[in-house]
């Protein structure tokens, strides 16, 4: 039994008493010596505020009584592991997207790390030790990214100023949330587009106003949802129309065959020690950019669409680079 569980160990044994329980009786029950009973109890006036008090007349330990309120620990029970996870759950979202959360998540991150403290033990570590390493993410204004998550989970429908990229224009949309992607260190809301009547998907840094709506969202099924987003290839969605064939060498393979590049893909290691995998797509562009990052390594069998297009790319920076 660890310091923790005899915390709470001893406060059910205090709280559930309608009279004062003694040290040995303590040390029965968290099977350890009256010195660990007096070290338990100190941190709990320490770290909790444990408002128990020692009744010499009665040879116990009791609660002192506080306008008829009844004190409790802290709801946070977990063990050692489990809230070194949730720092680093908090580090992790603390990287990904700064300010996140941040507001919600302060009360709970100090809950556990006095629980921590009570066990000797810091937190300081999960910053000194956890690096998360974001090199391609956009910026994205925090108050815009905060609207929308909550939009999301409150389930309300929002209007938002667009910015898209490829024709560089700002257009007005009221959307239904669906949800909020993390993809190549970028943010990508998948929703429900009222203008144009179909589920698109925004670049969440192109949002440049959010604003919640007293309407409920209008909610997508999940498999719905799925097949529209999930089964093409990266961010672009709807249905796959083609497959790639593509056979990596035997040195590159060693890396590939480990990676995951879509839910359907079939990968199969070649007699020669090559690597061949097969992914469907809908849109090529995210697909050529994967594949030109292994160039050299790798050759694109089918479809000849594909093969002409990773050809024209190719030949293009060639011709650039003189």
């Amino acid at each position: 039994m660890d310091r923790l569980q005899r915390i709470y160990k001893l406060h059910q044994a205090v709280s559930s008493r309608r009279h004062p329980v003694s040290c040995q009786t303590l040390q029965d029950e968290l099977e350890c010596s009256r010195a660990t009973v007096n070290r338990i109890i100190q941190e709990m006036r320490l770290y909790f505020n444990a408002p128990i008090e020692y009744d010499r007349q009665r040879n116990g330990y009791h609660y002192a009584p506080n306008d008829g309120q009844t004190f409790e620990l802290p709801g946070l029970w977990f063990s050692e592991t489990e809230l070194y996870a949730l720092l680093t759950t908090q580090q992790l979202l603390a990287h990904v997207q700064p300010g996140l959360l941040d507001t919600q998540l302060k009360p709970v991150k100090e809950r556990i790390e006095q629980i921590l403290a009570a066990r000797h033990m810091g937190s300081e570590e999960i910053s000194k030790r956890v690096r998360i390493l974001c090199m391609t993410g956009r910026n994205v204004a925090l108050e815009c990214f905060q609207t929308v998550a909550s939009a999301l989970l409150q389930r309300n429908s929002l209007h938002i100023s667009y910015h898209g990229r490829g024709n560089d224009e700002i257009s007005q949309r009221e959307i239904s949330p669906q949800r909020l992607i993390h993809y190549r260190d970028n943010w990508y809301l998948d929703a429900y587009c009222h203008t144009r009547n179909a589920l698109r998907s925004f670049a969440v840094e192109r949002i440049t106003v959010a604003k919640a709506l007293p309407q409920r969202c209008r909610d997508v099924p999940e498999k719905q949802l799925d097949a529209h987003y999930a089964s093409s290839y990266g961010i672009f969605a709807g249905t796959p129309k083609h497959t790639a064939v593509l056979r990596f060498t035997p040195e590159r393979a060693r890396w590939v065959a480990d990676e995951h590049w879509h839910p359907q893909q079939q990968g199969s290691i070649l007699a020669d020690g090559s690597y061949e995998l097969r992914i469907p797509y809908s849109d090529s562009r995210e697909l050529i950019m994967d594949i030109l990052k292994h160039s050299g390594e790798v050759e694109v069998l089918s479809p000849e669409e594909l093969r002409h297009e990773i050809r024209l790319r190719l030949q293009a920076a060639l011709n650039k680079s003189g």
